[in-house]
């Protein structure tokens, strides 16, 4: 019997074409994604689902997929996918992670022109009949500095359109590498320098933890004078109250948002203000690129329900049925070692290595690779995936290296990671042991045995007495339950590391308290 897909958005007649052309039984209701009973009512009788933004995949419309196999997401973000339970119920989801890069990079382009001429007031005034002239006085783009915030795919085709529009570049982006910055044409700064600079700031970078609000009321206030803001990203990266009044006050001169905080943006604080250009997220809303992720996912979906291939999987590598059961646990283990590196990275990246040592380097090691570079990534990039981490990686100069070699040590299978940045070097090895649960073994060269939690804390201090009884002190005063406790030295009064598992997360305030003990060299949270 055929695979049937079900298209619940609105995709390009290609798409349905192809799915055809491979065998694929195809129905296309391009409204059903706003009706999420009707959706939930049909799901089950499809192995396939292709969709755009306007189909949410929640975790009970999963529930129904009884045949459900693959997912395709038409276009970067998965954030209208459940993906943990998606994950749990052995969907694939795939998306088209370049498909749409260079219409939203000159989308950007496009509103910064409108900011720097002011066009679209003045069409209207000269529509409305009307011939203002001395009104709207604008300004030259050449000769000007371009902020570019994330300089990954998008940021760097963004990058290249206004070098040849003769403005000088400077580019913040942790993972962007001296070497590729040169290639590029850029020169690489911190944030502060590019807000110090820059006459336009574009965005281009995913909305994290480590992003949202990069653009604070602080840094506007950093910002040169005069600065305008074109936002083609994401919403939630600029703070819009505090952008609102920073035009108001002058210290920015315009802005110009394709996203915004809260979607369908029907009330902003952006709203109604002169030097403010809006457009309804159509980043990605031209012909070529619609087409373009049409093509991509359905060829992808295509490949994998015909013959079982796996590419751009958001939550599974590119293995095959065969090798899963072996390389499942170490791939858990080379993503959290990544994770781990990536949580702790605050400089650019020079260089990964990653070694595989004893009999797990006789495994598929680009998959575990892939992994570890994903979980180093997503930290910073939210929409990395296994697939796409290797190219995100060399997009931003990042050398990865993978050493195999026989076992030399404890462990019949050890994978190590060692992260070389622009300011020192960070290293951190794990084994899987015979309960099948990954776990960190050495930290920094300091030998500590400790499992992944999905909360933790990661100290680094000087080995002296009474340490651990102030730190645990802090955690139980504000009622932080530890859940286990690893700790791990070089030398009697050297340097130490402690991995804490706790009970939800530690407050702001704590983590302070923690941070302030004299005795700390470096705190971090962790998520697992």
């Amino acid at each position: 019997m055929a695979p049937r897909v079900l298209i619940s958005d609105a995709l390009s007649p290609a798409a349905v074409a192809i799915f055809k052309e491979r065998g694929i039984e195809v129905d296309f209701q391009p409204t059903l994604g706003k009706d999420k009973d009707k959706l939930a009512a049909i799901i089950g009788d499809y192995d396939g689902l292709a969709i755009r933004s306007a189909t949410k995949v929640t975790a009970k419309i999963l529930e129904s997929a009884k045949n459900l196999r693959v997912i395709g997401r038409a276009g970067i973000g998965v954030d209208n996918v459940d993906i943990p339970a998606a994950t749990a119920r052995g969907v694939i989801v795939m998306n088209t992670p370049f498909g749409n890069s260079i219409t939203t990079a000159e989308h950007a382009i496009a509103l910064m022109f409108a900011l720097a001429r002011q066009i679209p007031a003045a069409d209207a005034s000269t529509q409305g009949g009307k011939w203002e002239k001395n009104r709207f006085m604008g300004v030259e783009i050449t000769g000007k500095t371009l902020g570019i915030i994330g300089c990954g795919n998008i940021g760097s085709i963004t990058a290249d359109r206004a070098l040849g529009l003769k403005m000088r570049v400077v580019a913040f982006d942790p993972f962007l590498s001296p070497d590729r910055a040169r290639t590029l044409g850029v020169e690489k700064v911190d944030l502060d320098e590019l807000l110090a600079r820059a006459d336009f700031i574009t965005l281009h970078t995913p909305l994290t933890a480590q992003t949202r609000n990069i653009l604070s009321a602080e840094n506007i206030a950093k910002a040169k004078k005069g600065v305008r803001i074109v936002n083609c990203a994401r919403g939630g990266l600029v703070d819009e109250v505090a952008l609102r009044a920073a035009l108001d006050s002058g210290q920015v001169g315009g802005a110009a948002f394709d996203v915004f905080a809260e979607e369908p943006a029907v009330n902003n604080p952006l709203f109604g203000h002169a030097n403010v250009v809006c457009t309804p997220h159509l980043g990605a809303a031209t012909n070529e690129a619609q087409e373009n992720v049409a093509l991509q996912v359905a060829e992808q979906m295509s490949d994998y329900l015909i013959r079982g291939a796996i590419s751009n999987a958001v939550n599974f590598p590119s293995i095959t049925a065969e090798e899963a059961p072996r390389l499942k646990p170490f791939i858990a283990l080379a993503e959290k070692l990544g994770s781990f590196a990536g949580q702790l990275t605050e400089a650019g990246v020079r260089k990964i290595t990653i070694t595989y040592e004893g009999h797990v380097g006789e495994l598929k090691t680009k998959a575990l690779t892939s992994s570890a570079i994903a979980g180093f990534l997503r930290p910073m990039l939210s929409d990395v995936n296994v697939v796409s981490a290797p190219t995100v990686a060399k997009e931003r100069g990042m050398v990865i290296d993978e050493v195999t070699r026989a076992a030399e040590g404890d462990y019949d299978s050890l994978i190590s990671l060692r992260v070389e940045t622009e300011t020192g070097a960070l290293a951190v090895s794990g084994a899987v042991f015979n309960d099948g649960k990954p776990r960190m073994v050495e930290v920094a060269g300091i030998r500590v045995e400790a499992e992944f939690a999905p909360s933790m804390i990661y100290v680094s201090n000087e080995d002296k007495p009474g340490f651990i009884g102030r730190f645990a002190t802090v955690l139980g005063e504000a009622g932080v339950n530890i859940a286990t406790f690893a700790l791990g030295r070089d030398a009697e009064g050297g340097s130490s590391v402690a991995l804490v598992a706790i009970d939800g997360e530690a407050p702001e305030k704590v983590f302070a308290q923690i941070s302030a003990l004299p005795e700390v060299k470096r705190a971090k949270t962790l998520k697992f």
